[in-house]
């Protein structure tokens, strides 16, 4: 019988689940990490909130663990490459706090609309300021929503209910899709010149860090009243002072900070500044919900061998996994590269299958593909939940699989749909497991994809390697591998390179300064 342990305080409906399950189960909480290495190795399973911190050292000691269950979304408190590297799965619950978090961000308009907290320490001092405290109706404003996936969704149906406009800014978010939520998409600066209100519903990643900069804030609507239940991190929060202390922000609640706990913050004090700790998920149906959904996910996995949630393995047979596995890597990294140089402008992706790779099951293929996809935009996706993630945000997605002979025994053909037209690249393994792009944007080059490239589209000329080089060179960094294609003499071409060392941002401006260059992206590959 497999025995799991939950080592942090839940629900203990969470345990009888177990139990009824046929699991074995002990509620030992509140334990030092020097405790629980001692007991953790008798373990099969363990299921965790935010409490407990697993370190490698915990688990080096966890001898039979085979899967670790986190009641709630962030995993923070996981060495996942540890976990990964000991064969552990660790999975998570990223949707049973949605509607706790959306309510969450509702309940901060409201307060920063009437002034609430101010009002309320006001007249529990016996000052009675009626006059000093004049808020607005919510009924008629144009709400923001920078993220519109599962949560912002469901903030944007209940401000709609409350008679508010709700415009959106996700990369991810179709016009279908839009339509469907009843709001306007719309880009970054048309939100922050409309909104009266900005709510935030993104991961922190290295496109959203401080997605509210100093700028951003500048082109905001004057008066807007800003909510982040989301991420610390995706406002600028020394910018977003400036704003409220000079009036052009009408108000901000944070309920994320970049540092946390927020024991002190130059925000505190400032008027019209509304802060709690964390609290988004914090409902007793939420702990519920996300209890539960633990306990069943790691009963399913240790009984059925079931994946859901996992954010290190894909769903597969024990079977299947040797097979699949390199097409699976391939995959990834073709999505990857697709999020990063086409990621916001994606409407619908195609992947095909050819050769060897159409006589296997093409769901993990697919899987693997959306989860680089959206990689670049998400720190949740996995191979697992990636499929729910495109579907939720209406993003059309097509497999084919082709009988036909081609120029390779194996090929996987990932085409996305965009505004301007589709755009294609192809990949396939050389040898039993090695990946390598075959072909991007029509043009034929051979790469690997892997640590830190630079991708560079030029018009053929004679001299450009070497002033390329000499940049480079320049600057200190070395180039590793060098793939370069052109459609044909004198045309366009494409580069791929990896390089050694850190690619500065006055670097990249220079290369873009270079004759004949005429995009410059740098790229970052597991």
């Amino acid at each position: 019988m497999p025995k799991v342990l939950i080592s942090d305080k839940m629900d203990p409906r969470a345990a009888q689940i177990f139990r009824d399950r046929g699991v074995e189960v002990d509620e030992i909480t509140g334990k030092t990490p020097e405790e629980l290495i001692a007991i953790i190795g008798q373990y099969d399973g363990l299921a965790i909130r935010s409490s407990t911190k697993v370190t490698k050292a915990i688990l080096d000691a966890a001898t039979n663990l085979k899967v670790i269950g986190r009641a709630g979304i962030g995993v923070d408190n996981v060495d996942i490459p540890a976990a990964s590297a000991k064969g552990v799965v660790v999975m998570n619950t990223p949707f049973g706090n949605s509607i706790t978090t959306a309510e969450h961000a509702i309940a901060l308009i409201f307060a920063l609309a009437r002034q609430l907290p101010e009002a309320d320490a006001s007249t529990q001092a016996g000052k009675w300021e009626k006059n000093r405290f004049m808020g607005v109706e919510v009924t008629g404003k144009v709400l923001g929503l920078i993220g519109a996936g599962n949560i912002g969704s469901i903030v944007a149906d209940r401000a709609l209910g409350l008679k508010m406009k709700v415009v959106a800014f996700d990369p991810f978010l179709t016009p279908e899709r839009a339509v469907d939520m009843g709001v306007e998409k719309v880009t970054l600066d048309e939100l922050l010149a409309r909104a009266d209100f900005i709510t935030l519903h993104t991961p922190l990643t290295d496109q959203t860090r401080n997605i509210l900069s100093a700028e951003a804030l500048a082109k905001t609507k004057k008066g807007v009243r800003i909510v982040n239940c989301a991420r610390g991190g995706l406002i600028d929060e020394a910018a977003l002072k400036a704003c409220l202390d000079s009036g052009h922000i009408g108000g901000a609640a944070l309920d994320v900070f970049v540092t946390e706990p927020a024991k002190e913050s130059p925000l505190f004090g400032t008027p019209n500044f509304i802060s709690t700790p964390h609290l988004g998920a914090s409902t007793d149906e939420a702990q519920v919900n996300v209890a539960l959904q633990v306990a069943e996910q790691l009963s399913d996995y240790l009984l059925d061998g079931g994946v859901t949630n996992a954010l290190n393995m894909p769903s597969l047979s024990a079977e299947e996994a040797p097979k699949l596995k390199p097409y699976m890597a391939l995959a990834e990294k073709m999505g990857s590269l697709l999020g990063q140089l086409e990621g916001d402008k994606v409407q619908g992706i195609s992947i095909e299958v050819e050769g060897h790779a159409a006589e296997l099951n093409q769901k993990p293929i697919t899987a693997a593909v959306l989860a680089g996809l959206m990689r670049a935009y998400s720190d949740t996706v996995n191979m697992v939940n990636a499929p729910y993630l495109a579907k939720e945000r209406g993003l059309d997605v097509r497999e084919v699989r082709h009988d036909r002979e081609g120029a390779y025994q194996t090929l996987v053909r990932v085409t996305v749909q965009t505004p301007t037209g589709e755009r294609s690249i192809a990949g396939t393994l050389f040898g039993p497991e090695q990946p390598r792009l075959v072909e991007l944007f029509g043009i034929k080059v051979e790469a690997d994809l892997a640590g830190n490239m630079l991708y560079i589209v030029n018009q053929d000329a004679p001299g450009f390697i070497g002033r390329i080089g000499s940049t480079l060179g320049h600057a200190d960094v070395n180039i590793g591998t060098f793939h370069l294609g052109r459609r044909n003499q004198g045309g366009e071409a494409v580069l791929l390179l990896s390089v050694d060392g850190v690619v500065t941002e006055p670097l990249l401006w220079d290369i873009c300064k270079l004759d004949g260059v005429k995009t410059v992206k740098l790229l970052r590959f597991a």
